[in-house]
């Protein structure tokens, strides 16, 4: 056997015995901390040389200062190796550390606790954080940004319900004690106006049913999209419909009422037309009740230039107050005297409106004009629907 091939049989079988060694010490480890893994992977290999070489130099025959300056070096690269894995597995795992702290700083914010926000902000910000936890860290801020928008809907939501049940209750408790007195006035006979006495019901009734019925309009807006039929409805019949339904309302109430539709443009939108004409009543409707006798209501249709649907319902109400015209769509909104809800009570028209301008992937807002204000919806042609 050739010199060569001692050499080459000695560093295989050094390589093989210190990596068959190394595998089973990782297998014996493989429950201990990331720190002892990872240094002893780290160092499988230099030892692995370091044995190699140190072999090979007793059978090289090399002289005692030459094999000397070799185990000097291998000893040297050995300390540095070691040094080198200490340094970078401590700095793993102080980063770890951090962002396990950072994650249940998290965990406990999501809880209700709080408190998370600084915890992660001081780990992203780490310059010992290495560049892969450093991602993780980011993604934990997001999330909790993600999360603190999500508890502070559900938090506006929950506030909202309650309003909604206390403005509902308060709606409801005004016709029922009404209901109640007519009844009990009618038992005992003590009203003598009998048929003006039904007839009051009857109006008690319709507007409780109206309550109701805006009630469940708005659970069922809110909830799982509902499988209502969705097809081509035509905005300049459906605003010719609700102008020609409304009219007799804005007459009584010495409003004028103008419609400006294009004759030539159907204004086609995909939705349901149930719950597009209650929004677009709900918006008339809110705006008749609120103008000063004398003054005119617009309902306007028109095509934008990019396709989509723009309706302007435009009132002469005096206008509302900047600050509450973030407030208006909100469940029960009543920022206003003049702008308190419909005579129906609980000011659902203009949330269940929003609900299904939304729910038809459209927009809605309100601005204040010269003498009233302006609710513009802007809907997407059924070629952009159905693109989204």
């Amino acid at each position: 056997m050739t010199d060569l091939t001692t050499i080459l049989a000695l560093t295989l079988g050094a390589c093989v015995s210190m990596g068959v060694l190394g595998a089973a010490l990782l297998h014996l480890i493989r429950r201990r901390s990331l720190r002892a893994q990872l240094t002893m992977a780290t160092l499988i290999p230099v030892v692995a040389v370091v044995a190699t070489v140190a072999i090979n130099v007793q059978f090289m025959f090399l002289s005692s200062h030459d094999s000397a300056v070799i185990l000097v070096a291998l000893a040297i690269s050995m300390a540095l190796a070691v040094g080198g894995a200490w340094l970078v597995m401590r700095r793993i795992v102080q980063a770890s550390q951090q962002l396990g702290a950072g994650l249940n700083q998290l965990v406990a914010e999501s809880a209700g606790a709080g408190g998370g926000s600084s915890v992660l902000t001081k780990v992203e910000r780490s310059a010992e954080l290495p560049h892969e936890l450093a991602r993780v860290a980011a993604d934990l801020t997001d999330a909790r940004a993600t999360l603190a928008e999500a508890r502070g809907r559900e938090r506006a939501a929950e506030q909202s319900r309650r309003e909604l049940v206390a403005f509902m209750s308060h709606d409801l408790r005004t016709p029922l004690a009404g209901l109640r007195a007519l009844s009990e006035g009618l038992e005992d006979g003590v009203i003598k106006d009998v048929p003006r006495a039904l007839s009051d019901l009857r109006s008690t009734v319709t507007r409780m049913a109206g309550l109701v019925d805006d009630l469940f309009a708005l659970s069922r807006l809110q909830g799982a999209p509902h499988p209502k039929e969705q097809k081509l409805v035509s905005l300049t019949e459906l605003l010719t419909d609700v102008a020609s339904e409304i009219a007799a309302t804005a007459t009584t109430r010495e409003v004028k009422l103008r419609l400006d539709v294009p004759p030539e443009d159907r204004l086609a939108v995909l939705g349901s037309p149930d719950d597009l004409t209650r929004a677009f009543a709900n918006l008339v409707v809110n705006a008749v009740q609120h103008t000063d006798r004398g003054h005119t209501v617009e309902l306007r249709g028109q095509r934008a230039d990019n396709g989509r649907v723009q309706v302007a319902v435009t009132d002469g109400c005096g206008g509302i107050p900047t600050a509450h015209l973030s407030k208006v769509f909100e469940t029960g909104w009543r920022g206003t005297p003049s702008r308190s809800g419909d005579d129906r009570g609980a000011g659902l028209g203009l949330a269940i409106a929003r609900e299904v301008v939304e729910s038809h992937a459209g927009d809605i807002e309100v601005n204040n004009v010269d003498g009233g204000c302006r609710f513009n919806i802007v809907l997407p042609a059924p070629k952009q629907r159905a693109e989204r």
